[in-house]
């Protein structure tokens, strides 16, 4: 067991430096990765003979011996992400280097229950592998879900305004239904492990913030998604703003998520924003993340004034806001992000590191 671990855990870490790199050489897997050159040829065979790797020609020094040189081969795997949102159902179609190549999107029934996202989950996968020819190379379905959640287990404990959501074992009923392998996190989780995967070793610290029928975090320190102890780490909307504020779903009064809706349900989108900026800044002082990224549909049609209002309120209110410096962005991938994210989750349970520092020189 512990050599078939390596085994994996090797080639992941091939495939991590080949996302990174446009081209890389066996010496650049040795310093990368600190395997011999014995472990290098072997890891490399097996990538070879699976097709997830190319080569790509040699590279001739001016001096010394001339030099394979590989590729990753994004079409060889691929993995389908699902975003299950209050409202709608997303999907993404993503290669083995992250880029979305096919999206979906339909509505759900208000209140749906398992079996209806189930139904429009197992049409809308159909969907995506009718429009192309994914033969086995299909990894399997990643779903970005609606929190608390228990992401080990794969059940969804009691989603946030759905009723029949109490201990649903989604990831083994979605499983039954596609006949593939599933992975289940929370929805905005899924949509961090999109931005790691985009931007690479240097974000290491950070929080992506989702605004989309509720607000929540999903959080990614020192390098990895951080879950917490069961798993349920990213209920940002549900810390306290004003104590004597308007009742939140979860039933404490002035949830950050119901006091931002309210000011959002009444039109007051500049309102909404403030008090998202004023949530992030008690994230920053609490975890000292340097990227924030801002996510969600309800926040994506007004980003400017979420962006403005988020960045403004941080250079105001972090002390030394000169030396605590933040990043703050809109996510590039819109609405397919939190999709996207589940997709690669999926990817990276095969052919994930997380955290590691790959050569891109």
């Amino acid at each position: 067991m512990h050599q078939t671990f390596l085994r994996g855990y090797n080639e992941a870490l091939v495939i991590a430096l080949a996302r990174a790199s446009a081209t890389f050489e066996r010496g650049d897997v040795a310093d990368a990765t600190g395997l011999t050159p014995q472990a290098v040829s072997k890891v490399l065979a097996r990538l070879l003979g699976e097709g997830v790797v190319a080569p790509a020609g040699v590279r001739r020094p001016a001096t010394g011996r001339a030099a394979g040189v590989y590729e990753l081969v994004p079409d060889s795997r691929f993995a389908i992400g699902a975003h299950v949102s209050r409202r709608m159902l997303r999907l993404a179609l993503t290669d083995l280097a992250g880029a979305v190549l096919a999206s979906t999107a339909t509505v759900l029934p208000g209140d749906f229950t398992p079996g209806q996202l189930l139904d429009a989950l197992v049409e809308q996968v159909r969907q995506l592998r009718a429009a192309r020819d994914l033969s086995d190379r299909l990894v399997g379905v990643g779903i970005g879900m609606i929190g608390p959640l228990d992401h080990a287990a794969g059940t969804v404990r009691d989603a946030h305004r759905l009723r029949h959501w109490h201990d649903v074992p989604l990831a083994s009923m979605a499983q039954q239904a596609l006949g593939l392998p599933v992975h289940v996190d929370k929805d905005v989780t899924a949509g961090v492990t999109a931005e790691a995967w985009r931007r690479g070793p240097g974000f290491r610290d950070a929080a992506l913030i989702m605004v989309e029928a509720g607000v929540g975090a999903g959080l990614w320190l020192g390098g990895s998604a951080h879950r917490g102890a069961h798993t349920n780490a990213g209920e940002f909307g549900h810390t306290v703003v004003q104590l004597d504020g308007p009742a939140c779903v979860c039933g404490r009064r002035g949830c950050l998520e119901a006091v931002h809706d309210q000011a959002f349900a009444a039109g007051d989108v500049q309102r909404a924003a403030r008090v998202l900026g004023v949530g992030v800044v008690n994230l920053l002082q609490t975890l000292d993340l340097g990227h924030v990224v801002l996510a969600g549909a309800d926040l994506i049609r007004h980003s400017g004034v979420y962006l403005d209002a988020v960045t403004a309120t941080v250079s105001a209110e972090v002390p030394r806001a000169d030396w605590l410096t933040v990043d703050v962005s809109v996510s590039t991938l819109a609405e397919n992000s939190i999709a996207a994210g589940a997709a690669m989750q999926i990817l990276d349970a095969r052919y994930g590191v997380p955290g590691l520092a790959v050569v891109t020189g």
